[in-house]
Parts: structure tokens; C-alpha cells; sequence
């Protein structure tokens, strides 16, 4: 009776695992095709404008970062931390450069901050990895996986 209990309890937890990873990937593929209907959007705007500006570069260059980061994701099921910190980077740096002029001395102040503190995390969690990679269990699995 326990040997039945155990097998339905696997079957549930790998339809689980299934469904799971199935709306990972439906997530995923909208996350995909929401990011190129917008840098197409995008770069429908500058064709008609006539005028690409470094604003305009810099939101194409966080769509790119934004797919990228879905491939990576995608490829190894792991979501790098650096990936999302660069495009808080790139967008902020965006900010700046579109709204300074309108901007207070200590919203400058305080956006410019904002980039210096991602950049040092980043800068740490380089270090934490060159430092203290991940290791392998005794089994030789990767400790990332879980």
C-alpha cells in the first residue's frame, strides 16, 4: 500500500515539475514576442521620425538585453543576477540622459547613486564568483541545480 502511495506521489510531483516548466515557457515566449513588438514599435518610430537619437539606442540595446537574458534562461534554466542589473544600469543611464534637464539637482544625485550602487553589486558578485565558485557535490552535481 505504501509502494502505491509513494509511486502517486512521484506522478504528481513530475506533472507538477511538467506544468511548471511548461508556463516557465509559455512565460518566457511572452516575455519574447511582447519585447520584439516593442522594439519594432521602436524602431518604427525613428524610420518615421527620420531621427534616431541615443535614447532611442539605449531602449533598443535593454530589448536586446531583455532577449538575451530570456536565452540564457531558456539554455541553462538559470537566471544570471548580473543580467537584470545591467538593464536597471542601462535604464537608468537612459533616464538620465533623457530627463536631466527637467530633473532636480538631488533626483540627478540620487538616479546617478542608483547606478553607482548597481554597479558595485555587480562588481561584488563578480568577485563572489571568481572567489567562491559554485563547487560539485560528491556526486558530481552541479550545487547550483540544486
Amino acid at each position: 500500500m505504501e509502494g502505491e502511495s509513494n509511486k502517486t506521489q512521484r506522478r504528481l510531483i513530475a506533472v507538477g515539475d511538467r506544468s511548471i516548466y511548461a508556463l516557465e515557457v509559455l512565460g518566457l515566449l511572452l516575455i519574447t514576442v511582447a519585447t520584439v513588438i516593442a522594439a519594432g514599435q521602436e524602431v518604427a518610430k525613428m524610420v518615421q521620425a527620420r531621427d534616431v537619437t541615443l535614447g532611442d539606442l539605449l531602449l533598443l540595446f535593454i530589448y536586446l538585453e531583455v532577449l538575451t537574458m530570456v536565452g540564457i534562461y531558456l539554455r541553462s534554466g538559470a537566471l544570471p543576477v548580473r543580467m537584470p542589473l545591467y538593464i536597471a544600469i542601462v535604464a537608468l543611464a537612459r533616464h538620465l540622459i533623457l530627463d536631466m534637464k527637467s530633473m532636480g539637482e538631488w533626483a540627478l544625485i540620487a538616479t546617478a547613486g542608483a547606478v553607482l550602487i548597481l554597479a558595485i553589486a555587480v562588481l561584488a558578485l563578480r568577485y563572489g564568483h571568481a572567489h567562491f565558485p559554485y563547487g560539485r557535490s560528491e556526486d558530481g552535481k552541479d550545487l547550483r541545480e540544486g
